[in-house]
């Protein structure tokens, strides 16, 4: 069977800042993660076994002078030292469990040092979702030329509309090829017309240096989740961004705040912090309650909401961007980051409903036991984490 990962860089951006901000703040933090199908999918014989030749193919895949040369031009918030890491960066199985039982759903566990670690979420998940398609044969459904034009006619109505948008779709990508040419055609588009949008970039860095576009992200809910169960969640996004700021110095300012819910955050979101950073990110609830909360506190501190950013990536189509577009633009600066509907959207083909999240983290090695944690979205119903941890958190937060 083909290799599916074979560039180190064919990943998030915000796997590589988070791990350099996980090195400089948490060097010896140990992590657990575990795989959640919200469809409870059942996969075809054999998958685990081919799940696993595939991770076991991951160890020989290393980073290159050319990636690196790429990442130094685009990245000059990453510092020098982490560059020498990824060179040193080798991925092991023996990290990753995986198994399958009777019924064909899938079990895969992650566990060990959190700046290893992170580096193997978005890769396995694109892993599953590409591999899921070939053994099932459904990759014979998709036509690439056809995919070519439906991107290119997405592109064009954003463009066309005002949008400044990337594409955040490794996850849960059809295939490779189906990121790539979505972003080739997006970056065509953009190129062949003068509309008032702009297609900014990808979360894929090594799809950015191959096009020679802009790697955009920042950070996951994972970074501020580890933090929650290492010191508790009342004082999680305070010690996140505290963190981000000694590493970063001000720049990668967008702060995705809604790991623990909106109430929290806004506690631990002072005059500094809003002033340091750029702006936020709407990546769970309703995005104009989320949007107006955010306009309140800036308003609240003295801010003028207008020269903020706000990036809206919750479960977005090219329709419902350009709405929120059309509104929000009267309030703040605002953006879209836009995963499966740009890479996982051929006709006759249903996209994987796959996450794997952080579970538990403990400070450092030498500890003999872990501290759970979990996720509090503003989506009600859509909590992340075992039940009994997610209700103590809520009950440490006075969340009802």
């Amino acid at each position: 069977m083909k290799q599916i990962i074979r560039h180190f860089t064919d990943d998030d951006l915000y796997k590589f800042t988070m791990c350099c901000a996980v090195i400089d703040n948490f060097p010896r933090a140990q992590v657990k993660y575990t795989f959640t199908d919200r469809d409870n999918t059942a996969y075809p014989v054999g998958f685990a076994q081919a799940l696993e030749e595939q991770i076991m193919m991951l160890e020989s895949v290393t980073i290159t002078d050319e990636e690196i040369d790429f990442m130094r031009r685009k990245c000059r918030y990453i510092p020098a030292w982490f560059y020498t890491y990824l060179k040193g960066y080798r991925f092991n199985h023996e990290w990753v469990k995986v198994h399958q039982d009777e019924d064909g759903h899938l079990y895969v566990d992650i566990e060990g040092c959190w700046s290893n670690t992170i580096l193997l979420e978005v890769k396995l998940l694109a892993i599953i979702s590409e591999l899921y398609y070939t053994m099932t044969g459904e990759d014979s459904r998709f036509d690439y030329q056809a995919y070519y034009d439906k991107s290119y006619e997405k592109g064009r109505r954003l463009l066309e509309a005002g949008c400044v948008f990337s594409d955040f779709g490794t996850r849960r990508r059809a295939s490779f090829e189906a990121e790539d040419v979505a972003v080739r055609a997006m970056k065509a588009c953009s190129h062949d017309n003068n509309w008032p949008g702009k297609f900014v970039g990808t979360s894929n860095v090594y799809l950015a240096m191959k096009h020679d576009l802009l790697p955009v992200g920042t950070m996951a809910h994972e970074f501020v989740c580890a933090i929650g169960g290492m010191y508790g969640p009342q004082m999680a996004n305070h010690i996140a961004m505290n963190s981000w700021r000694n590493t970063f110095r001000g720049t990668l300012g967008t702060y995705l705040y809604d790991s623990f819910g909106w109430d929290i955050f806004s506690m631990n979101f002072s005059e500094d912090f809003a002033n340091l950073f750029k702006g936020l990110r709407i990546d769970s609830g309703d995005n104009y309650e989320q949007l107006m909360k955010i306009v309140g506190k800036y308003r609240s501190l003295g801010i003028d909401s207008k020269t903020k950013q706000v990036v809206f990536s919750n479960a977005l189509d090219v329709s419902s961007a350009i709405q929120i577009q059309q509104y929000a633009k009267n309030y703040c600066l605002p953006s879209f980051g836009i995963g499966t509907h740009f890479t996982n959207e051929f006709v006759g083909v249903k996209p994987l409903n796959i996450v794997i999240k952080l579970i538990a983290a403990k400070i450092t090695e030498s500890w003999a036991f872990y501290n759970d944690t979990c996720k509090i979205s503003e989506d009600k119903g859509k909590h992340t984490g075992n039940p009994e941890v997610v209700k103590r958190f809520m009950e440490a937060l006075h969340i009802k």
